[in-house]
């Protein structure tokens, strides 16, 4: 027994074979965790950290809100406004739980299981109630078979508050910024794309100050799905865009554009055109084109609607261009307005072409000829001047370039070189024919001799504030030149276009307590390449006060078919405009010294309609009250939107009342 025991034993060496073989299995096992930690901690640790980040960590982009663009009083012209989209998850949907009274799961008896629904007609039904959207269409869309689908999109705040304080499974909704505007202006300032970038107008061209800096929020989760704000990473917070002011005054645009309506309704024109300048500083306080679109409703938007007519077209401008004639006549050939001037009884042949005048006149001074714009004594005038002086008095006042002004698509019009010229340029440019101009060329040209011959560069933004409300960019007036002499001037507004409106062919675009000076011009713009079936454009420019002016207005209406003298058609609106801007303008009628009793009406109004603000934002509310003259009390946090407010909307209250609102926070 003792042998076979012994033979049952392994041997030394057996033993030492065994463990050998343990050993290398273990170092083996030992290099492989080895290796394989060196390829996650060292080789792999990238793809590994980014494996691990997206199991417990998520980044958030926070979207900047877009900066404000402000008229010269600070009102809002556009501005970025709070909205809300909604969401559902279809299965989610018709598969909710049933809950009780008192909010706890509803348990099926049998099964001991939890009793679910279809929810997909009841909420169907209640977002078609309240957002007004196709019944039908709804419940296509929740029937899907999975996946994520829009409700609806950018609704208002005060529609979708109703929404957003029901708790419904698998309905959920993000706040969106939407861009808001108050709707004047539509082809100067442009909007903005789905993206909320600038895609027209002043919106694209200051996109880069406008759209701030978008911020990111790092979270990570516990196990639970809790999320955290991620300690040890960098939180950036989103900066909302610049602040721009313009020197557009809201009132005065809205006034011109009303005019340039009523003025196409009323002669069936094609379009219209208008700009008011301050002649001093060379600000932009308006500038119109008829038709126009509703920059709310991108529906109304269209390729024509959209052109910038004041600076994009260019048209020949007829009568209005004998501003150069007259001013070369002056300074060259030191012409006075008393000098007689032969018309040619109203015909005059040139080089197998005939001049016309629309009345015959004969032996008259050069103060009638241009009172009443003979176009015979322009073009006599504009030769005996010479082609190498009418020219650089041409370039003197700015046509054939670009006034600076810095909109997008400005046109720089034409003037042909001199080595261009043949026989008849130089007396057809005399009274506005074979050069092209743009609105506010013609506008720049009659604002330099307004401000005693020194021609300003046309500005439309005066200021760009930072999101801490300070001031980044400031634009101050430039001048650009000198076109005339101040003696010159003065002459040409006094003695020449002063008795345009007082005795001569713009006695309709006089103004009530004020005194204008201006040209009328009726051009003939060529159809097809002839001007056998001309397309007139009338068009009136003008400033006031003459003795010291301070603001100019140019008027264009395109073809219109009742009428077509400037006289009849554009001067009327120049009249309406200026007389209506300096009624509705505390500015204007203090630089002015001029007080209307229209102005004193409205400042004998002593109430104002509180508007419904329920929906709304606190902070914009308090601005919205401020703005009316009113004050405000609330409760809540101001961050919140508006529940309640004290006095109803519509009602009138006396200024400086304070109204009570109640804002509650609406959390996702």
């Amino acid at each position: 027994m003792t042998d076979g025991s012994d033979k049952s034993r392994p041997d030394g060496n057996e033993f030492g074979i065994r463990l050998g073989v343990v050993v290398v299995v273990y170092f083996v096992f030992i290099a492989a965790i080895i290796v394989k930690l060196l390829g996650i901690q060292v080789i792999d640790v990238r793809k590994y950290k980014q494996k691990a980040s997206r199991q417990y960590e998520r980044v958030v982009t926070e979207a900047a809100k877009r900066g404000v663009i402000l008229d010269r009083h600070a009102r809002m012209l556009a501005e970025s406004v709070e909205t809300i989209t909604f969401y559902a998850n279809p299965r989610i949907v018709r598969n909710t739980p049933r809950m009780d009274e008192k909010g706890r799961p509803v348990i099926d008896r049998q099964s001991r299981k939890q009793v679910y629904y279809d929810n997909s007609r009841a909420l169907a039904g209640q977002f078609s109630k309240y957002l007004g959207i196709s019944y039908p269409e709804l419940l296509c869309d929740l029937k899907k078979p999975g996946g994520m689908v829009v409700l609806a999109r950018r609704v208002p705040v005060a529609k979708a508050l109703p929404l957003m304080e029901r708790k419904i499974a698998g309905v959920w909704f993000q706040s969106e910024q939407q861009r808001y505007y108050l709707n004047v202006a539509s082809q100067l300032i442009g909007f903005t794309n789905s993206r909320n970038a600038g895609s027209s107008g002043l919106e694209l061209q200051l996109d880069r100050d406008l759209k701030g800096r978008e911020g990111t929020r790092v979270f990570q989760r516990f196990a639970t799905g809790k999320r955290y704000p991620a300690p040890d990473a960098r939180q950036l917070d989103a900066i909302r865009g610049n602040t721009i002011q313009l020197t557009l005054d809201a009132d005065v645009q809205s006034i011109v554009e009303d005019e340039l309506s009523k003025a196409v309704s009323r002669f069936r024109a094609d379009a219209a055109t208008s700009i008011v300048m301050e002649v001093r500083t060379g600000e932009i306080i308006a500038m119109a084109n008829y038709p126009t679109f509703n920059l709310n409703d991108r529906s109304s938007w269209s390729p024509e609607k959209s052109r910038n007519r004041a600076v994009t077209d260019s048209y020949e401008p007829g009568s209005t261009f004998k501003l150069v004639m007259a001013a070369a006549a002056t300074e060259v050939l030191k012409r006075k307005a008393e000098d007689k001037v032969f018309a040619n009884n109203g015909s005059l042949p040139l080089f197998d072409l005939v001049i016309r005048d629309h009345e015959a006149y004969g032996s008259i001074t050069f103060r009638e000829a241009m009172m009443y714009s003979s176009n015979i004594v322009a073009a006599k005038t504009a030769m005996d001047v010479g082609r190498e002086r009418f020219y650089d008095y041409t370039k003197k006042f700015g046509f054939g370039e670009r006034t600076g002004v810095g909109m997008v698509g400005e046109s720089p019009g034409r003037v042909r070189p001199l080595s261009k010229w043949d026989k008849t340029t130089l007396p057809w440019m005399g009274y506005g024919y074979q050069v092209m101009a743009t609105p506010i060329q013609i506008l720049q040209a009659y604002a330099a001799v307004a401000n005693d011959g020194v021609m300003m560069k046309p500005m439309i933004i005066r200021k760009v504030f930072g999101p801490d409300g300070q001031v980044r960019r400031e634009y101050a007036p430039r001048e650009l030149r000198r076109v005339v002499s101040a003696e010159t001037a003065k002459y040409l507004g006094k003695e020449y276009f002063k008795a345009v409106v007082d005795s001569g062919t713009a006695k309709s675009a006089a103004v009530p307590g004020l005194d204008v000076a201006g040209k009328t011009g009726t051009a003939r713009r060529a159809a097809g390449g002839s001007y056998a079936n001309p397309v007139y454009v009338s068009s009136f420019v003008g400033y006031f006060p003459v003795n010291t002016p301070k603001y100019a207005i140019i008027v264009i209406v395109e073809n219109p078919k009742t009428a077509y003298y400037a006289a009849t058609v554009a001067a009327p609106v120049f009249s309406s405009i200026a007389s209506r801007m300096v009624a509705c303008s505390n500015e204007m009628q203090k630089n002015l010294a001029f007080h209307s009793p229209e102005q004193s009406l409205l400042d004998s109004i002593a109430t104002v309609a509180v508007p419904d603000l329920r929906g709304l934002r606190g902070r914009e509310v308090q601005r919205l009250l401020k703005w009316l003259d009113l004050g405000m009390e609330y409760s809540g946090n101001l961050d919140g939107h508006v529940v309640s407010q004290s006095v109803a909307p519509g009602r009138k209250v006396g200024k400086k009342s304070v109204v009570k609102v109640m804002l509650a926070s609406n959390k996702t």
